[in-house]
């Protein structure tokens, strides 16, 4: 692949090992409610917000196709229900609780605002 290819690079995240349980133990439907929904999907994707945001990647599309092979959730469920602001979803609260719980810390906010993540939830 050369540097001009749109063609995105694979994901340098394994994807395949996460533990998705986290989202389909807490956003099911029929109803789908948004706080479970939403925190359970930031809990999956915060940790990762740097190469979901690099959208020379393909870590966008294969997180939201990890949910969907385990969740088979609706598609555009997320993109639908998780609007964040003009910055995308705060990753804040969820990135502050798991440093704190790990390091007595405080975080740095971060987001997960890649356009290509949310082109793809919609998608999805």
């Amino acid at each position: 692949m050369d540097q001009y290819s749109l063609e995105p690079h694979a994901c340098p995240v394994n994807f395949e090992n996460e533990n998705y349980t986290i989202i389909t133990s807490q956003c099911k439907g029929p109803v789908y409610q948004r706080d479970p929904c939403c925190n359970s999907f930031l809990q999956i994707a915060c940790p990762h917000s740097e190469q979901i945001n690099d959208e020379k990647t393909n870590c966008a599309s294969t997180l939201f196709s990890y949910i969907n092979l385990y969740g088979k959730y609706p598609p555009g469920l997320f993109a639908s229900m998780c609007k964040g602001d003009k910055e995308g979803l705060s990753c804040a609260k969820i990135d502050k609780s798991a440093k704190q719980n790990a390091h007595g810390s405080q975080a740095t906010p971060t987001s997960v605002r890649s356009p290509s993540l949310m082109i793809t939830a919609g998608v999805l």
